[in-house]
């Protein structure tokens, strides 16, 4: 095998492992190239995998040959090498969907093309290797909004087709997912039901459920709607109109996207701008916008006003609430004190849409505890509270003094709060140090300011995840308590 066709594969390969890296951290985001250049959490990463092997690339080619080549094959076989250990540790490694099979479908493509044009034209591919890896970006960017663009015409076709849909909003910055899903439990008693799946709450992933998921016998359709930017909201309630919204809890969740509180609470009233829209539940102690509309006011109801006697331990919640004149007792599976919050606004929207009392609480009382959302597990003689899709401040401290009711050891494994400030952290640093025995302190992100923060508790620092599991079976004991509280992605 000749020189030119080792450095042909070693530029290939080169080429290849930039677009996996670029693919796998846009994916991540949700394809935004702004947040994963400038609202990356691990930035180092672009430094190692990205840049650095990408000016020695560059370099190597003014390097008189062979030194030069032998510069080229070196780095593309330590950077292939470097980028396969690098995501075999990644707990969330890049999903080959049809999105990104197309983009390396649309990458070979252009790679093929550049190789011959190069051997006709007689030329060194060189630097030109690159650019079939800007070339797919740009053309798989494209496409996508082409194919967007369609897709959104017919969700609103079959949307139209289902006039008789009742369609309800549902947005937050804690809970959005658990409120869902209370909401389907409860309207099920009396209704055909679909709600968006897991977290999908974005207009793209949005528009693809209808498309691929909403049968046409549903009668209420419950979509959660997220944001990372002011209008992302206003473009979902734009899109499905829905005829009733429910905003849960609005805090300093994702601030560093927002900037401010009103701008993310501006944001979350955006699911208000329904032409449609009939009644609202919005949680009480929220901040309003101050250009909130006096006619949208008045569909507001304001939740839970009347809530009394609540209990809520290692077994289950119970609460009161005041419905027609009456106080009606609830019980539930479901753990956390904060949940009393989101059931409330599930119950008020079942009796709005026709529900007996006497309904409701069957179903609460049937509704099980959410994954990964204060789920109780008694395994290898231990108890286990996965809270590992709880990343707020107010929800890990519940889940904190729930774990304080525990009379055994208690350990927790969290990587503090991802998206909030370093005195969220501080608060939540304090509250683990009064409760926990071990405090295992996953990623670099929140690191010292959890360490510097806590100072009864023994505290183990472990910066790569796949070392978790070990470190747990060395430091647990049978009959402990192990809250897993807030489970980041390896990449933050």
């Amino acid at each position: 095998m000749n020189m030119q066709i080792i450095d042909t594969i070693a530029q290939w390969a080169f080429a290849l492992c930039l677009a996996y890296y670029g693919m796998t951290n846009l994916q991540w985001y949700n394809y935004s190239f702004k947040r994963v250049l400038f609202m990356h959490h691990k930035r180092s990463w672009h430094l190692y995998y990205f840049i650095l092997p990408l000016v020695v690339y560059v370099g190597g080619f003014f390097v008189p040959s062979p030194w030069g080549d032998y510069i080229l094959v070196s780095l593309s076989l330590v950077y292939f090498i470097a980028l396969v250990i690098w995501a075999i540790k990644l707990d969330k490694r890049l999903n080959f969907t049809p999105r990104v099979v197309k983009f390396f479908v649309i990458f070979f493509i252009f790679m093929a093309l550049n190789e011959s044009l190069c051997y006709m034209l007689d030329i060194e591919s060189g630097l030109l290797d690159l650019m079939p890896l800007i070339f797919a970006s740009v053309i798989s960017k494209i496409y996508e909004n082409v194919l967007l663009n369609r897709y959104i015409v017919l969700a609103k076709e079959k949307l139209d087709i289902m006039s008789r849909l009742i369609i309800i909003g549902v947005t937050g910055s804690y809970g959005k997912t658990s409120m869902k899903n209370f909401l389907t439990q409860i309207l099920k008693e009396k209704y055909r039901v679909y709600a968006t799946p897991r977290s999908v709450n974005t207009h793209t992933g949005i528009v693809a459920d209808i498309n691929n998921n909403l049968d046409y016998t549903t009668e209420i359709y419950i979509a959660e709607a997220g944001a990372r930017l002011k209008g992302d909201i206003a473009l979902i309630s734009e899109f499905i109109n829905p005829h009733y919204a429910v905003i849960g809890e609005v805090g300093e969740q994702h601030l560093e996207y927002f900037k401010s509180l009103e701008n993310i609470v501006e944001t979350k009233f955006e699911l208000l701008q329904s032409k449609r829209l009939k009644k609202a539940f919005v949680f009480k102690d929220n901040l309003k916008p101050q250009n909130l509309d006096n006619a949208l006011a008045k569909k507001i109801t304001y939740f839970p006003e009347n809530v009394r006697n609540v209990e809520a331990n290692l077994e289950g919640t119970s609460f009161e609430l005041f419905i027609k004149n009456e106080w009606h007792r609830f019980d539930t599976m479901v753990l956390g004190q904060f949940n009393v919050v989101n059931l409330s606004a599930a119950i008020y929207m079942g009796v709005e849409l026709g529900l007996r009392v006497e309904e409701i609480q069957k179903a609460v009382k049937r509704i099980e505890p959410i994954p990964h959302r204060l789920n109780k597990i008694q395994t290898n003689q231990k108890l286990i509270i996965d809270d590992g899709f709880n990343g707020n401040l107010k929800g890990m401290k519940e889940a904190i003094r729930l774990s304080s009711l525990y009379e055994g050891r208690k350990i927790i494994v969290t990587p503090g709060i991802v998206e909030s400030t370093k005195e969220a952290n501080i608060e939540l640093a304090k509250a683990i140090d009064e409760v926990f025995d071990i405090a295992i302190i996953t990623g670099e992100l929140n690191a010292r300011t959890l360490a510097d923060n806590i100072h009864n508790t023994q505290k183990i620092i472990i910066k790569d995840k796949s070392m978790l599991e070990d470190m747990l079976k060395s430091c647990s004991q049978p009959h402990d308590l192990v809250l897993f509280s807030n489970d980041a992605p390896s990449y933050i």
